[in-house]
């Protein structure tokens, strides 16, 4: 029996890749709505052969979510408190540095750095919070707030969203990480996240970063209210910016959890959702390197069954994740490095632990 799994009506699309041709949104939505999921593997793997052949790449990271008071919140959101609501907290920056020397000795090469829009706490306290984590961890690279913080740094210092970030390069911020992003549609934000930045400012605040010298990483979110349509555009856009300034470094699509938000009846996404929109994600950012399946968001499991639909990204170590396990993840909060080794060995395929820009630090070859 003669079988090929690029049939079943992603022929034509196997033959654009197989031509260097760009896909455009009509094929996004045909691979997203397709039924053959082997079909879209088959696709979505010979493009991540292309750009890192069989290798998968994972991170020595730790998070510090220095607050979870927010002023904003989103009703996505189980992580935000409002000042002085129980379970509500503050580090100071004090706290946070220690912690990460503490996560610095423990061999960690990146700390990655979010919170809420806080109401109270005085840009100072930001800016004095890198420098600090420099002085005291200096050989890690400090990944730190999303393009929504740096709004409202923009906001309350009265000062340009580029004097802002320029500010930060020189304490010490290394990379920004993709959070804030949700979904660019006018139509998604005013439901699901109306009082946060728009989809256009979350772009231009990554382009000046760019332009500054300062990679980011993307987020997409999905799984809530969004279209397939708007999902598309949303890489679309991502596309194109990175065709401008060459900036991004990975796109991390998000699983919804909803648990604990306003949008409890919400389904869960299932692994098929997620392995569908990796794979999609992987055939349409033809100008990406990374895409991450985000073992935290999804699960270790359909993390590891997503190295076969396009990914190559396990993001990392982890080791303390707040947000999306009040909203009721049930991933583990951190995979030791031998244990994203073996997800990656178990599928195949060479392990390479890398910093935050992507420079091999450790090879760990499959066992075949």
């Amino acid at each position: 029996m003669d079988f090929t799994p690029i049939q079943q009506g992603l022929d034509q699309i196997y033959h654009k890749l197989s031509s260097d041709q760009r896909l455009d949104k009509e094929d996004g939505l045909k691979l997203l709505q397709t039924t053959n999921l082997l079909g879209l593997a088959y696709l979505a793997n010979e493009q991540r052969r292309l750009k890192t052949g069989n290798q998968v790449f994972f991170n020595n990271n730790a998070h510090i979510n220095y607050s979870n008071v927010c002023k904003v919140r989103c009703g996505l959101c189980a992580f935000a408190k409002d000042s002085g609501e129980k379970g509500s907290y503050t580090m100071t920056v004090e706290e946070i540095a220690a912690k990460a020397e503490q996560y610095a000795a423990q061999g960690v090469t990146e700390i990655h750095i979010v919170g809420g829009i806080h109401p109270d706490l005085p840009f100072s306290y930001y800016l004095e919070m890198v420098r600090q984590v420099k002085k005291r961890a200096p050989q890690v690279s400090i990944k730190a707030f999303t393009a929504a913080e740096y709004d409202y740094f923009s906001q309350i210092e009265e000062r340009s969203v580029v004097d802002i970030l320029k500010l930060f390069k020189e304490a010490g911020l290394s990379f920004i990480p993709g959070g804030g992003a949700e979904n660019f549609s006018p139509r998604v934000r005013e439901i699901i996240c109306p009082g946060k930045l728009s989809g256009q400012r979350w772009l231009e605040i990554h382009r000046q970063a760019h332009l500054l010298g300062i990679p980011t990483n993307a987020n997409m979110l999905y799984g809530l209210i969004e279209t397939d349509e708007e999902l598309i555009d949303h890489l679309l856009a991502l596309r194109t910016l990175q065709d401008e300034t060459k900036g991004f470094a990975a796109l991390i699509p998000t699983a919804f959890h909803p648990k604990n938000t306003k949008f409890e009846n919400v389904s869960p996404v299932s692994a098929v959702r997620t392995l569908k929109i990796i794979a999609v994600a992987r055939l349409i950012l033809d100008n990406f390197n990374y895409i991450k399946a985000y073992w935290v968001s999804s699960s270790p499991q359909v993390a590891q069954m997503a190295l076969s639909f396009g990914a190559n990204d396990l993001d990392g170590v982890v080791r303390e994740e707040k947000i999306y396990h009040t909203a009721g993840s049930n991933s583990p909060q951190m995979q030791s490095e031998q244990e994203l080794v073996h997800l990656i060995h178990e599928a195949g395929l060479e392990a390479v632990e890398r910093d935050s820009n992507y420079n091999m630090l450790h090879r760990f070859p499959a066992n075949v």
